[in-house]
């Protein structure tokens, strides 16, 4: 059962156009009312209102005709596009009463670790970590002899400037805490957990909610989560659509 959650909640509903549109304006490249990360940055788009044909008008305009793109929380695509993959369904969690709280083994990861994140991610897969996601916010990590084993970050889509350095979704007043995994030889131990706990510490401290996102069918993550005070919100789902494979100006002629 999705619980309700308090006011204050209408932002989440369509999280990575009110980062676009707001703390992380700076990195949105936007046609109108449609706007999307750099590739290298964070490979989803956003509409300001799914329903609305002349967003995804705009969104034709800025990705061009016969182009891929991820969008979140999109039940259909209009006349004229194809959905040419799924990421699935997908559940979002708020923080109700997690107990956040600082890691002291946990290390801050910038860009000169990329290669060591890209690489735990890839035998994780938490989810789409690329380049210059690192960029979007505070990342932690716990080592091993040297090794980076336990990787959790805040995607600030919604609420922080970029320059005070962002998680993955930032919004006003909600900061997404993203990229949690473990290497398999090192699960077991609450090392995921620690890091959670404290990158929303930091989260708290500028005065925001943590919240995150899961696959719909993880349910053992998603226990987790719920144990350690994270509260189902809602459920969304991410299609990969392509645009029509005209350009956007000539079919409005």
């Amino acid at each position: 059962m999705v619980h309700q959650i308090a006011l204050g909640t209408r932002l989440l509903d369509n999280p990575v156009w009110a980062a676009l549109d707001g703390p992380h304006a700076a990195f949105a490249e936007r046609s109108g009312r449609a706007a999307r990360y750099p590739a290298d940055v964070y490979a989803f788009a956003a509409l300001a209102d799914p329903a609305d044909p002349a967003a995804w008008s705009d969104l034709h305009t800025l990705l061009g005709p016969a182009t891929t793109a991820r969008v979140k929380g999109v039940e259909t695509d209009p006349d004229g596009w194809d959905v040419v993959g799924g990421g699935g369904q997908g559940v979002q969690l708020v923080d109700t009463h997690l107990r956040a709280e600082p890691a002291p083994e946990a290390v801050r990861l910038g860009p000169d670790d990329v290669p060591d994140i890209l690489d735990l991610v890839a035998r994780t897969g938490p989810g789409p970590f690329l380049a210059r996601t690192v960029h979007l916010g505070t990342y932690l990590g716990i080592q091993h002899h040297g090794r980076l084993v336990a990787l959790a970050g805040e995607r600030s889509e919604m609420g922080v400037p970029p320059a005070e350095g962002c998680g993955r979704l930032h919004l006003p007043g909600w900061t997404e805490i993203s990229a949690d995994c473990t290497a398999p030889a090192h699960r077991g131990r609450g090392l995921g957990t620690r890091l959670v706990r404290a990158v929303a510490a930091g989260i708290r401290e500028r005065g925001q909610t943590p919240f995150l996102h899961a696959a719909a069918n993880n349910a053992t993550a998603i226990r987790l989560y719920e144990s350690i005070g994270f509260t189902l919100r809602r459920r969304t789902t991410i299609l990969q659509v392509r645009t029509p494979g005209t350009d956007a100006r000539a079919r409005a002629l």
